[in-house]
């Protein structure tokens, strides 16, 4: 395939363009930079299969020749970045969407959307299927990310039902992995970073909130599979191992070996407003229609990931 990955220079896209070089297929990358980093694709520029167009996907897109899929991960996507860049964010969501979904109906391409878990807001149900509408805060700080992905929903169905593209979406549950950014303000890379310099974890509230951590390279499959299925409507992709913040600060600690203590704070600014208390996702679609679970348990993904940050601090 000639394949098409927006955010081609984020975390998640980056290893997306490995995965599909690996397979044998050909990548075009695109990415504005505004949060991307060209040293997670430094590596592909050699690859005569690999090519990177700097370009914002909310203009309009020119990719000449044929295409057989577009993936559009082009977005923000910690509390930090959409909330620098509110404005952005909405439209990545929105003209961005029009555009690669204009892009993928000319060239009758496949489709896959970047979607997330953020759509289910602060859950009242837990685990979290598919069929759950969510309990999302329109106005608040983190509308303009939660809102942004249920629009990219609604018009990819659109797209679908009316002009007959084949579009699939993902719904990504918590992710880490090497080629995070170190100080991108999710929690993975900050309690990696305040571990390995022996600085106190700083955990917020009383640590009880939940979240759900995949590796990355689980989540690249997941999306790899997706794609290639029949599969209309979204999919959750995670892992259903739902742990305490206060669980995950104790886990970087033991596989950094560090002698940080754990801080417990009261949050002074809007980051996790509306920041929802409980994260897991059902993956009973994904197992039964993709074939598809977790491989990767969260010491050794931790081990990886600790071994990327150590190189950077």
């Amino acid at each position: 395939m000639r394949v098409l990955i927006t955010g081609a220079a984020g975390f998640v896209g980056s290893h997306l363009c490995d995965r599909y070089l690996a397979e044998g297929h050909t990548v075009i990358g695109m990415d504005n930079l505004i949060t991307g980093n060209l040293d997670n694709i430094a590596h592909l520029f050699e690859n005569e299969s690999f090519s990177f167009i700097k370009h914002d996907v909310s203009n309009f897109i020119y990719v000449p020749g044929e295409l057989d899929a577009v993936l559009h991960f082009a977005s923000p996507a910690s509390p930090n970045d959409y909330l620098e860049h509110p404005i952005p964010t909405m439209k990545v969501g929105s003209l961005g969407m029009l555009n690669t979904l204009g892009l993928a109906k000319a060239k009758g391409a496949r489709y896959l959307l970047a979607s997330t878990s953020e759509v289910y807001g602060d859950p009242l149900v837990n685990p979290q299927p598919e069929t759950y509408w969510g309990n999302v805060n329109p106005i608040g700080p983190r509308g303009v990310y939660d809102e942004a992905k249920r629009f990219a929903e609604a018009l990819t169905l659109a797209y679908q039902r009316y002009h007959g593209v084949r579009a699939r979406i993902v719904r990504i549950f918590n992710t880490y992995g090497p080629r995070m950014r170190l100080h991108d303000g999710r929690v993975v890379p900050n309690f990696i970073y305040q571990a390995l310099t022996g600085q106190p974890l700083t955990v917020y509230m009383d640590g009880q909130q939940t979240r759900s951590f995949q590796y990355v390279s689980d989540l690249v499959d997941g999306v790899y599979k997706l794609l290639l299925s029949d599969e209309e409507l979204p999919v959750n992709i995670g892992n259903p191992v739902e742990m305490t913040i206060l669980e995950f600060a104790e886990a970087v600690i033991a596989v950094t070996g560090s002698a940080s203590e754990i801080q417990f704070v009261q949050p002074q600014d809007d980051r996790i407003k509306d920041d929802p208390k409980m994260r897991r996702p059902d993956i009973t679609k994904a197992t039964t229609v993709l074939g598809w679970q977790p491989q990767v348990d969260l010491t050794e993904g931790l081990t990886h990931t600790v071994a990327y940050f150590q190189d950077k601090i």
